[in-house]
């Protein structure tokens, strides 16, 4: 398949950018965002609330590969835009919820909506219509959408003192439906018309290949290294006013530092382009994994509103923003470029899975040792990924030393 010419490419990635922020924002921050004004309204512990959110991811996680085939065989404009539909439509039905066995099937299914239209469907899309340029696309979209904790955090907030929680949520469904919807509609026509216009025939992978790339012991610890760094932002995110409340944090400056994550992780990402020519993929990744147990050390000592949280939030931020676009640059390096979609989607079930133990977990962290214990494990959990990360290449043979995310 030939790779989409500059201008179609605008046309496909600016309206999935924009798409993917509403999108997340709606559909995914909306629950750290809500959670302590869920606990005060329903009544309900946080361990059971976090559970919901854990049952969304994990179904995300299980129903991602099938999201990905579907948009492989030509099905992204209807896989897109109805799981988007669907996630609004089923975001307003929080509202009626009475009892906790609502809230988590509520959130179960839009767990299956989000596999359909964040980012593993959204990277699956762009990689389908621009093949090799399509990390310079994902980039743009990472840019944007990065900003969709940053829109939803304060918006919340505003809303809920304003409206109340209730009117919060329906104005957060009505923007995913009026706003992502159109947009992730456009974009998916364009996808699927240059598709149908230049795509070649081609034969699924075998499913000997993946049995043969579960054989190799590189695959494991960089999966494993991966799934320790995303239980430790997920148990992060999941619960970060809590957490900065914690911290000797007033309501107001909470909402304010968590809604800088999103800046932070675009901040990342930027300096990551800019030092792309002096620093290999390598030097990156074991610079995200250090950074992470830094950031929990700087959370773990600030006391009072310490200038230490602005430190964590900074750090947090670029070192995950980066993570997201150095992933698969680093798991194509490490494991090599044969079969990568098959590779690429089975990484995300694990890294994905792993997401969905942490809000969970650290509710069960906190309900034994507080937010420390949280923040303590957070940490240990950083220190094991750099060294299953650093045992992972050095199983590859150290294949990735030279390579540049510019290749």
């Amino acid at each position: 398949m030939q790779t989409a010419s500059k201008s179609l490419a605008a046309r496909i990635t600016w309206p999935l950018a924009f798409a993917q922020t509403i999108a997340w924002a709606g559909m995914y921050y909306v629950f750290p965002a809500m959670l302590t004004t869920w606990e005060a309204d329903f009544g309900w512990s946080k361990t059971v609330l976090s559970l919901g959110f854990s049952l969304a991811l994990i179904a995300s996680a299980i129903c991602a590969p099938l999201a990905g085939r579907l948009i492989d065989r030509g099905l992204g404009r209807f896989v897109m835009t109805f799981s988007a539909i669907a996630g609004a439509l089923l975001l307003a039905l929080l509202t009626i919820v009475t009892v906790p066995w609502q809230f988590m099937m509520l959130w179960t299914v839009i767990g299956v909506c989000m596999a359909g239209c964040l980012y593993e469907a959204c990277f699956a899309l762009l990689t389908r219509a621009m093949t090799t340029n399509a990390r310079a696309a994902i980039t743009r979209v990472t840019l944007v959408a990065g900003f969709a904790g940053t829109l939803c955090f304060p918006s919340a907030h505003f809303l809920i003192n304003a409206f109340g929680w209730r009117s919060c949520i329906l104005i957060f469904a009505a923007a995913v439906l009026l706003i992502a919807v159109p947009l992730m509609w456009r974009a998916t026509g364009e996808v699927e018309g240059h598709v149908a216009a230049t795509q070649d025939d081609t034969v699924d992978q075998p499913k000997a290949a993946a049995i043969t790339i579960l054989r190799r012991p590189v695959f494991w610890f960089l999966a494993i290294a991966f799934a320790a760094i995303a239980v430790d932002h997920g148990m992060v995110v999941s619960h970060i006013l809590a957490l900065l409340s914690s911290r000797g944090l007033s309501s107001e400056n909470a909402v304010l530092a968590a809604s800088m994550m999103g800046p932070m992780q675009v901040m990342g990402r930027i300096a990551m382009a800019a030092s792309e020519r002096h620093l290999s993929t390598l030097a990156i990744a074991f610079g995200c994994f250090t950074a992470l147990i830094l950031s929990a050390t700087a959370i773990l000592l600030a006391t009072g509103g310490s200038l230490l949280v602005a430190v964590f939030i900074i750090i947090q931020g670029a070192a995950m923003g980066v993570i997201s676009i150095a992933r698969p640059v680093v798991t194509a390096s490490l494991l090599g470029h044969k079969d990568f979609g098959m590779i690429s989607g089975m990484m995300a079930s694990f890294y994905i899975g792993a997401t969905a133990l942490a809000p969970a977990l650290a509710a069960l962290l906190w309900g034994y040792g507080g937010y420390d214990q949280v923040i303590f494990v957070a940490l240990i959990l950083a220190a094991i990924g750099l060294l299953l990360f650093g045992i992972a290449w050095l199983l590859s043979g150290g294949r990735q030393a030279g390579e540049r995310l510019t290749q």
